[in-house]
């Protein structure tokens, strides 16, 4: 599913998605933000928290690898494998009702805000 609403590619908008979807993941795991943002891998919920928000913001915001390593302080390869892995897990139908969910309510609050800018 795609959330992107805005079509702006300006980084500040870019970097506010990924934010975006930084925020949901740690709200979902419990996690701080500076455990998601650390240098080194961290903890596995912390790189697994890494991985499944970098996944939201290329493949529910449409950023590019680039944009979202950027945004996440990795290389665009490791973007790829964090999607990858994240792809691999959606077989499972748990965590695939839970990405769903994350993905629903990244599309709503994105909806909310662009409503919200725009008035």
């Amino acid at each position: 599913m795609n959330i992107a609403i805005a079509n702006r590619s300006d980084p500040l908008s870019r970097s506010a998605k990924a934010r975006l979807a930084e925020a949901a993941v740690c709200a979902a795991l419990r996690l701080s933000p500076a455990a998601l943002r650390q240098k080194r891998r961290g903890v596995g919920r912390a790189a697994f928290g890494r991985q499944v928000a970098m996944y939201l913001a290329h493949v529910g915001f449409g950023l590019s690898l680039t944009q979202v390593g950027l945004a996440f302080g990795r290389d665009r390869t490791t973007v790829r494998h964090a999607c990858a892995l994240v792809e691999d897990r959606r077989d499972q139908p748990g965590f695939e009702l839970a990405l769903a969910a994350l993905e629903a309510g990244l599309a709503l609050r994105l909806r909310t805000l662009v409503a919200e800018l725009g008035r």
